[in-house]
């Protein structure tokens, strides 16, 4: 995925980082939030129309603003893939509710726009889409433009625990991303799962806004400390992830937060 690669192994050092970055062993208890959702749509551009897509996107994203000033949404952004694949997308969309209905209000506003037949869309050569869910996130309010969004994969083995994704988000991964985001380093976080199950389920993507490309290196600079404070925490998590389903992106990203 594009949107939310340098956390390619964050979580790795979660294992042993979550009282060494927050510094207290007492780390303060983590809660599931309310489900937030997120609708992404995915376009492969070639190079020649990129121009005419971002002026078209810039029009769709005009429409999606008044959505999240009704508070109909609570974000919602555009991705620009900077690590290119043969079979990837160069761009995407996306924006995120507090619920099912919230997306596709916003959907059927776009759906009833030009935007569907525009040559923005249609000059794209693979076009797909995602509905993401997630009770472990949190943001700055505000908007930025020209940020980074690092994203990665990784699929639970299948005899991993049933609330694998639960335990590493609570005991490991906010405590470290609610240090970051305390910090400025970066803008928002999110642990995402698919909420409508397009591929097979067992796959969670962690994302982070950096609020520059220096924050890029901070979050890595952190992650190596806590793995050279604890060499066993790699392979702790590798006992409930599968490295064959890893995967990292890494985007500049405009967003727009509540």
């Amino acid at each position: 995925m594009i949107r939310k690669s340098t956390l390619a192994f964050v979580v790795l050092g979660l294992l042993a980082a979550g009282s060494a970055l927050t510094g207290s062993a007492q780390a303060p208890e983590v809660k599931e939030k309310p489900r937030m959702y997120t609708y992404v749509s995915y376009w492969a551009v070639p190079r020649a129309q990129w121009a005419e897509y971002e002026k078209g996107s810039a029009e769709t994203q005009a429409t999606i603003a008044k959505a999240l000033a009704d508070g109909t949404i609570v974000a919602y952004g555009t991705d620009q893939n900077l690590i290119h694949t043969p079979d990837g997308a160069t761009h995407d969309g996306w924006f995120s509710a507090m619920s099912m209905a919230g997306l596709l209000n916003v959907l059927d506003q776009i759906y009833k726009s030009n935007y569907p037949t525009s040559p923005a869309v249609t000059s794209a050569t693979k076009h797909w889409d995602e509905v993401m869910v997630t009770r472990y996130y949190n943001w700055h309010s505000g908007s930025w433009k020209g940020v980074y969004t690092s994203g990665s994969a990784y699929k639970l083995k299948a005899d991993a625990p049933n609330d694998a994704i639960d335990q590493l988000s609570k005991n490991l991964v906010v405590p470290v991303m609610e240090k970051l985001l305390a910090d400025g380093t970066i803008h928002e976080y999110e642990i995402d799962t698919q909420a409508v199950h397009t591929s097979a389920p067992g796959t969670f993507w962690i994302f982070y806004i950096g609020a520059n490309a220096e924050s890029l290196d901070k979050v890595n600079d952190v992650i190596r400390e806590a793995l050279k404070a604890n060499p066993l925490a790699g392979p702790a998590f590798g006992s409930m992830t599968d490295p064959s389903g890893h995967r990292d992106a890494l985007a500049m990203t405009s967003a727009t937060y509540k």
